[in-house]
């Protein structure tokens, strides 16, 4: 296992509060309705027909509980967020590793209102006597509780108000199968496309009220790892750069000359992913690589590799997965000989 170490990347798909240069601004970029949420056409198409059968039958009942999966950084929050607004519900948020207790969920299930949604964030990590707990919540919307100790200790079922709940994970492997199986709609998000990528920039630098150059749009969007959460990121930075060093313009130079002082390369590699990649070709050549082995040489958790480098490494097409472990591809390998010519 490798040594626990922060992750400090400027193409790190995780969210950082502390980076929000503002929670008001922050929020802003969200988008509250589909007509906004850029990209995950099929995701919104299915979602939008659940919603609008739920509001056409008006029968008290709550929209199916909905599971979202995939990388990080491509808007499962914000999409929970989107589904609540349009549904017309209060959200809840929450995550896996913040509920450690049974009691903690049974607060959280007992607050809510009819038709609340609760969105519990990196759902897997749940730990299995709250699972158990949320198993017979999301299907009869009964609570059920240990009164007392011992001999005296007694059980009471409770009558929970109808809710839906959303879960937000990146390993759909490591879920329960009667947890996957309480969950009515399942969706993966998908990496998007360079022009949706475009569009959510030019979406972001114009509530940022920064001004930029469709050349500029495009060199952020072949950088920004297919992410909406990278591509926000990026252009804030750049917008910095482009007040401090420009006329707050952002054009072709500025956003080159940002990137390149970020060390973010024409695919949008930084130095985390070359050096991942370097290693294990000097290391290991073309032989396979165990994932604690890559863990080791990097200094990062296995869980690091596999969430924040392995994802758009191999969606790239540098690294394959195979029985025997990671291994690096000639596409990868060319990649690195052209940026050192």
């Amino acid at each position: 296992m490798g040594i626990e170490r922060t992750v400090e990347r400027v193409v790190d798909n995780t969210a950082h509060e502390e980076e929000t240069e503002d929670e008001v601004i922050e929020q802003s970029l969200r988008p509250t309705t589909f007509s906004e949420y850029i990209g995950q056409e099929r995701l919104k198409k299915n979602l939008k027909l659940a919603i609008d059968a739920v509001k056409k039958r008006d029968d008290g009942t709550a929209l199916d509980h909905v599971l979202l999966y995939g990388p990080p950084g491509l808007g499962k929050t914000t999409m929970a967020n989107v589904i609540a607004h349009e549904v017309g519900a209060n959200l809840r948020v929450t995550s896996g590793p913040a509920i450690e207790r049974a009691g903690d969920l049974a607060s959280i299930l007992t607050n809510l209102q009819e038709g609340d949604v609760l969105f519990i964030d990196e759902i897997h990590r749940l730990r299995r006597a709250v699972e158990e707990i949320l198993y017979s919540a999301m299907e009869d919307y009964k609570l059920d509780i240990v009164i007392g100790k011992g001999p005296a200790a007694r059980s009471v079922r409770l009558d929970l108000p109808h809710f839906t709940v959303i879960g937000a994970t990146t390993r759909t492997g490591s879920l329960a199968g009667p947890l996957r199986d309480r969950f009515g709609i399942t969706h993966r998000l998908e990496y998007y496309k360079i022009p949706e990528i475009e569009k959510i920039i030019e979406r972001t630098a114009s509530i940022l009220n920064t001004p930029i150059k469709p050349e500029a749009t495009e060199i952020l969007a072949t950088r920004s790892r297919l992410t909406p959460r990278i591509a926000n990121r990026l252009t804030k930075r750049v917008r910095d750069y482009a007040d401090v060093n420009g006329d707050g313009i952002i054009d072709a130079k500025i956003a080159e000359d940002a990137l390149n002082l970020m060390e973010i390369d024409a695919l949008g590699l930084d130095p985390a992913d070359r050096n991942m990649i370097s290693l294990m070709l000097e290391n290991y050549g073309d032989r396979p690589v165990g994932l604690t082995t890559i863990a080791a040489l990097t200094g990062d958790e296995t869980t690091t590799i596999e969430d924040y480098y392995e994802p758009y490494l191999i969606q790239l097409g540098f690294i394959e997965k195979t029985p025997r472990g990671r291994v690096v591809t000639r596409k990868a390998k060319e990649h690195l000989n052209n940026l050192k010519k």
